[in-house]
């Protein structure tokens, strides 16, 4: 199963590839705001259970979630195309919102039950943030070079047990491995012999290249966003000028239609 179609069944599928630019745009500005919201009604759950929440703040958060799905809403409905097949779709946000007008109001069992719709949230961005890493991962071939990084990370753990005398244990060697790689260095775990340090310092060498071909996988995807987004204008522009060839051949038809039709007035009279 997609997750668009996961997304369709539970009523969260947000604006479809083929909407329109502007509304591709803001829907994708109303993410972060949703991840955001999603993080915070967790917290807001953990808070809860240890008895530190107040009253008082429920009831904010409350308003605040409930205005927040009216606003995107109502925002994302007036820019789709298709603003009754975009409503249906996304049933949830409307079952949220109306159910959430009496919720503010009151708390209860009642209550309760409706405040677990939010958590609906967090399935859609979960699949949402997978297809994103997936698409990052996929830049450069990402995802190869952290398969190999582990790899190496694991096997260099191995070794290094086997090396020197300094690490007690595989586990410990894995540990020594990852901090390393990493470029941290903790310090906690060292190699004591030469040949140790000597792998050591192969170890570094590999975690400073590996960061680097990190960093510009990442950059090339942000720029390859940017472009994407430029792309987006681009498209909107252009929708919007066919759009206005169409109004304009529209008045040219009424206008040959009038003209027309005056010349067979004339021509009767």
């Amino acid at each position: 199963m997609s997750s668009h179609t996961l997304n369709l069944l539970i009523g969260l599928p947000g604006v479809l590839e083929d909407e329109r630019p502007a509304a591709r745009r803001w829907a994708s500005r109303f993410e972060l705001p949703m991840i955001l919201l999603a993080l915070w009604i967790i917290i807001e759950w953990y808070l809860k259970a240890k008895g530190v929440y107040p009253a008082t703040f429920d009831r904010i958060t409350d308003w605040g979630i409930w205005l927040f799905f009216v606003l995107e809403t109502v925002v994302l409905t007036s820019l789709v195309e298709n603003k009754l097949h975009y409503l249906r779709s996304n049933w949830m946000n409307l079952v949220i919102i109306s159910t959430g007008i009496p919720l503010l109001w009151g708390g209860g069992t009642y209550a309760a039950a409706l405040r677990t719709l939010r958590v609906l949230l967090i399935l859609p961005i979960l699949l949402n943030t997978s297809i994103g890493v997936r698409k990052v991962l996929a830049q450069n071939h990402l995802g190869t070079v952290l398969l190999l990084a582990l790899a190496f990370t694991l096997m260099s753990g191995l070794l290094i047990a086997g090396i020197d005398p300094g690490i007690e244990d595989i586990w410990q060697g894995v540990w020594w491995a990852w901090v390393t790689v990493a470029t941290v260095g903790y310090g906690d775990t060292v190699p004591l012999s030469t040949a140790g340090k000597v792998f050591g310092a192969i170890v570094i060498l590999f975690g400073v290249g590996f960061f680097s071909l990190l960093t510009a996988s990442f950059s090339a995807y942000f720029v390859s966003r940017g472009e994407i987004e430029i792309e987006e204008e681009e498209a909107e522009e252009i929708y919007r000028l066919k759009d206005i060839i169409k109004r304009i051949e529209a008045m040219e038809q009424t206008l040959q239609r009038i003209e027309s039709r005056l010349n067979e007035d004339q021509k009767e009279t």
